[in-house]
């Protein structure tokens, strides 16, 4: 499965509906910047490594940088920090850690020290679980107005996608991206164009 297969699919998944909250941060301006000195703001370290971690998983480095070289953890940390109100963080944070404590109970330790082959196949759980339990893409959480009780994983899919496709490298080596656009054809077939327009 190519990278474009895979954001695909994850779009599919999640309905191509973005939550106000992560609309809001598209439109305050955050993106996702490469930070090799990343400090957390809002999360713990160790929170901040779990989603670190979990973002890699759900877009890892191939041909094109993974989740880590575009500053998808800090993305996340940012828009939980300056975008989300405080249920809404108290509430991640709440799923943050109890989807911690669940592969504490199936693996015998925290997320972050299980081996790279224990954090695929928990997150590949976690997201099938979810979309069984969202009832699929036309009838899922996003359909059912319940964007607040959606599973943590389709919440960090959405946040890690959307910071992805925020950064530089998203925007102009995934997408196709004309800073100098030529002239307005409103109607081309998308065999024709080959893939989605960054800007």
């Amino acid at each position: 499965m190519t990278r474009r297969e895979v954001i695909q699919k994850s779009a599919l998944a999640l309905g191509y509906a973005l939550s106000s909250s992560a609309v809001a941060g598209i439109l305050k301006g955050c993106a996702a910047k490469p930070d090799l000195n990343y400090q957390p703001v809002f999360f713990t370290k160790d929170q901040a490594l779990l989603i670190s971690e979990v973002a890699e998983i759900i877009l890892p480095r191939t041909a094109t940088p993974g989740a880590k070289d575009v500053g998808v953890p800090a993305f996340i940390d940012r828009m939980v920090n300056e975008i989300y109100h405080e249920e809404q963080q108290q509430r991640f944070v709440t799923d943050l850690n109890t989807f911690n404590e669940d592969a504490k109970k199936q693996f015998g330790s925290d997320f972050i020290d299980c081996t790279p082959a224990q954090q695929n196949e928990f997150v590949v759980m976690k997201n099938k679980e979810a979309l069984t339990e969202g009832g699929g893409v036309s009838e899922g959480w996003w359909a059912a107005g319940r964007s607040n009780e959606r599973p943590f994983i389709l919440k960090i899919k959405e946040l890690t996608i959307i910071g992805f496709f925020t950064s530089e490298a998203g925007a102009t080596q995934v997408l196709q991206y004309n800073p100098v656009p030529g002239p307005y054809q409103g109607c081309v077939p998308l065999a024709d164009v080959g893939k989605a327009w960054a800007t």
